[in-house]
């Protein structure tokens, strides 16, 4: 049976198409992708991420137990702010890309992707040494995304704290939305400001149907998982299971910089990203643009001087360029821009280039 958040009875009165996302009942949409998308772009949209999965870390050897199972510096990590980095195995593939929030004293709360949840866990309590405790909240958070130009206007009606000062990667516990409590972050995951809140199960509902009353008259919408995904791919933010995955590590993927190699811990696979780093890697992850007609798809091969060196880990038809354009995990040969390379498309090789990514970027004043 699948899983389903505290919202799920919600979305039927916003007009929810639901699917089946790794075991949970979740919307793909509620008016259109494109729609959507669009919302975010110019004002703002709410999405529901309550299947994501959240961990608390605490005891006397929280930090080092974290250096040693993240590639990010987490000693750097001061209390109130959040921190993106990689969990990777003994050959620098990744388990999984996460968040690491600093509540107080030897005690973190990492965001997990929803399928990797216990996987995570297990690996974590394996690798668990000295005064280590392991907590799985994630039955008992639900998690909403606002998203775009306006979600800091919408979210500053529904409390008084100063919204403001919530800058980004970093988060503030105990705000009261209403008449209930929620943590909120600024971290994003649509190449626009946003916020995260962290809330009580049986509260979700009430903060749900608030911030799209609260936001209607500046253009908010609820969104499901379709925009959340060409919104992300636009702004070459990675997701787990297409550009990364255990057998990808972060400096194949081109997030290199949340991989310390350079701190005093050892940590799982630092010698095989120390020496990509150092020597370059044999692959890299790079944007293509389409020049025949044609999308690039995930899993779809791609040729260079007819030989297969390599696939589409993400494609689409960008909503906000217009453009047929995909991420590809490439041999190293054929990465470098304006390269010309073929996507077999339906069993016919179709011309493309490389491009710079992100294909999309904030303009910031």
């Amino acid at each position: 049976m699948l899983k389903r958040t505290p919202l799920f009875d919600l979305y039927q009165n916003y007009g929810g198409k639901m699917i089946d996302f790794g075991g949970w009942e979740l919307p793909v949409r509620f008016s259109s992708i494109k729609e959507e998308h669009e919302a975010v772009r110019t004002n703002a949209g709410l999405f529901d991420v309550s299947h994501m999965g959240e961990v608390e870390v605490t005891g006397e050897n929280s930090l080092p137990f974290l250096q040693k199972l993240l590639t990010n510096d987490v000693h750097t990590l001061k209390k109130g702010r959040v921190q993106y980095t990689v969990m990777c195995n003994e050959n620098g593939g990744t388990i999984d890309d996460l968040l690491v929030y600093h509540k107080g004293d030897n005690h973190y709360l990492l965001v997990l992707n929803a399928a990797n949840i216990h996987k995570d866990i297990e690996w974590m309590t394996r690798h668990a040494e000295g005064d280590v405790a392991i907590k799985n909240m994630s039955d008992d958070i639900c998690l909403l995304a606002l998203q775009g130009s306006k979600a800091e206007h919408i979210l500053q009606q529904v409390t008084k704290v100063d919204i403001a000062k919530i800058k980004p990667f970093s988060f503030q516990d105990c705000v009261d939305i209403g008449s209930v409590r929620a943590l909120i972050s600024r971290t994003g995951y649509t190449g626009e400001d946003g916020f995260e809140i962290y809330c009580q199960n049986q509260d979700a509902p009430f903060i749900w149907k608030l911030l799209l009353e609260t936001g209607k008259n500046d253009g908010l919408v609820p969104c499901g998982l379709g925009a959340r995904d060409t919104l992300r791919f636009e702004a070459n933010l990675p997701l787990y299971g297409q550009e990364l995955t255990q057998e990808i590590t972060p400096i194949e993927a081109g997030i290199g910089f949340v991989v310390k190699t350079n701190k005093k811990s050892d940590f799982f696979g630092k010698s095989v990203l120390a020496t990509q780093r150092e020597n370059g890697v044999n692959r890299k992850l790079v944007g293509l643009e389409m020049i025949d007609k044609g999308i690039p798809r995930h899993g779809y091969a791609v040729f260079y001087q007819n030989e297969k060196i390599g696939e589409i880990t993400t494609g689409t038809q960008s909503p906000t360029l217009k453009k047929n354009v995909g991420l590809a995990m490439l041999n190293i040969e054929a990465t470098e821009i304006d390269t010309v390379v073929e996507v077999e498309v339906r069993k016919k090789r179709l011309k493309a280039k490389i491009v710079k990514t992100p294909f999309y970027k904030r303009q910031t004043s």
